[in-house]
């Protein structure tokens, strides 16, 4: 999703400082609000923006996460990306993005247009929910799944698939065809 700035700031939920406005940033900032304010996930285990970095074709490529959710003891244990068009075609997309986290892979993804909402298990990229409001479970439910779901092993073959697949996913949506999209060649 290529995301255009809108020329002023606004202030992030997450750390209250002043960031750049952008198409996207007020969907960002509601979606961490009726996290952390309904469903208790605490701040300090949601990061925002992750970047993935990868090449392709020689080409240096990066795609920025929306949301990380980690559990207590710091693992990725959610993604949240949000998406402009039907969820249901998102759910690849999103399950290589969680597979692809700098540090391993995410045990679960969520892809949201806030109105509908998939909880995805991304060990198997199966729909756990299907729901707007409760497929996001409070923190204590994503806690019990998270533990309960197996974890993605990520070998290098699988990598690279992976990477394949995001890239793919990333360029359909892209509206853009210059080198903004790119950390350069």
């Amino acid at each position: 999703m290529h995301e255009i700035s809108l020329g002023y700031t606004i202030q992030d939920y997450l750390s209250g400082q002043d960031i750049e406005a952008t198409t996207y940033e007020d969907l960002r900032q509601a979606i961490v609000q009726m996290v952390v304010e309904r469903k208790a996930y605490p701040k300090e285990n949601i990061r925002s923006k992750i970047k993935i970095e990868f090449d392709i074709e020689e080409r240096k490529f990066s795609r920025s996460i929306d949301l990380v959710v980690y559990s207590p003891t710091g693992e990725p244990l959610l993604v949240i990306l949000f998406c402009a068009g039907e969820v249901e075609t998102f759910v690849r997309e999103t399950v290589a993005a969680a597979r692809l986290l700098p540090d391993k892979p995410a045990k679960l993804a969520l892809v949201t247009d806030t109105n509908q909402a998939l909880l995805i298990r991304v060990f198997d990229a199966e729909v756990l929910e299907k729901n707007a409001y409760q497929a996001i479970p409070d923190w204590s439910r994503l806690k019990e799944i998270g533990g309960k779901v197996g974890q993605y092993e990520l070998t290098d073959r699988k990598k690279q698939i992976e990477e394949r697949i995001l890239y793919a996913f990333s360029e359909l949506s892209c509206s853009c065809r210059d080198t903004s999209c790119f950390l350069g060649t």
